[in-house]
């Protein structure tokens, strides 16, 4: 399968792409640390591609797709992971320029990649678009607002998109639990690792995201195991 990860230099994005590649899918991914991506370049050569992208940029990702993309480089599988958090306060004393950068990477970051890599995909009438949700997108807590914020507009923005796309394609929101990543560890600290590691995860996540499909679409999905 051809499958396409943003955020991958990191974290559960990280994770997924070495899974997917050690049991010989091809990834395209993207990421916006460069140190991370040469290193992905170097240890994953053609036919896997990394690219240094921030989703937020629309011009940006135009143009990583326009690379990616070709008559027999249609994503299977396109992954919407990238995401950022909100340094834990209380609404009122979120920035709004902190908020804003949080709302285009979170929300217009998969706006964009899926303006730019899903007519493919439509042309076609094959391909599972994965968008990462959260807990925080079906409840909330104190102190990450613009976060619930980003991840309650996902499941929204998933489930409308499911009910645009044609038969034979799916469009699905996953909550991938409480998993130890520095995004965990900005929320909860030390705490974070009482929970499993990202490798452990993808080990149950990444399989269990090949499985998905038309039957799948619009239904708000979860890797089982790893609530919080």
């Amino acid at each position: 399968m051809f499958i396409v990860i943003t955020g991958v230099t990191r974290g559960l994005g990280r994770a997924l792409a070495e899974w997917y590649m050690s049991h010989g899918h091809t990834v395209a991914g993207c990421g916006r640390n460069g140190p991370q991506i040469f290193e992905l370049r170097m240890e994953h050569p053609e036919p896997h591609t990394f690219d240094a992208v921030d989703v937020a940029q629309a011009v940006k990702v135009k143009l990583w797709a326009e690379r990616i993309l070709g008559p027999d480089r249609v994503p299977d599988l396109l992954i919407n992971n990238a995401g950022v958090i909100n340094e834990l306060a209380p609404l009122w004393q979120v920035p709004p320029e902190k908020f804003a950068q949080l709302m285009a990477v979170n929300v217009n970051g998969v706006a964009n990649v899926i303006h730019y890599f899903v007519p493919a995909m439509v042309a076609r009438k094959k391909g599972v678009i994965v968008n990462l949700s959260s807990g925080w997108g079906r409840s909330v807590s104190p102190e990450v607002a613009p976060y619930c914020a980003s991840k309650w507009a996902i499941e929204g923005l998933t489930k409308a998109l499911a009910e645009e796309l044609p038969a034979g394609m799916a469009a699905v929101p996953l909550n991938p639990g409480a998993i130890d990543t520095d995004m965990l560890r900005q929320c909860w600290s030390d705490g974070a690792a009482a929970y499993p590691k990202a490798v452990k995860w993808a080990e149950q996540a990444a399989p269990y995201l090949l499985q998905l499909g038309p039957k799948d679409n619009g239904r708000s999905a979860s890797v089982a195991g790893f609530e919080a």
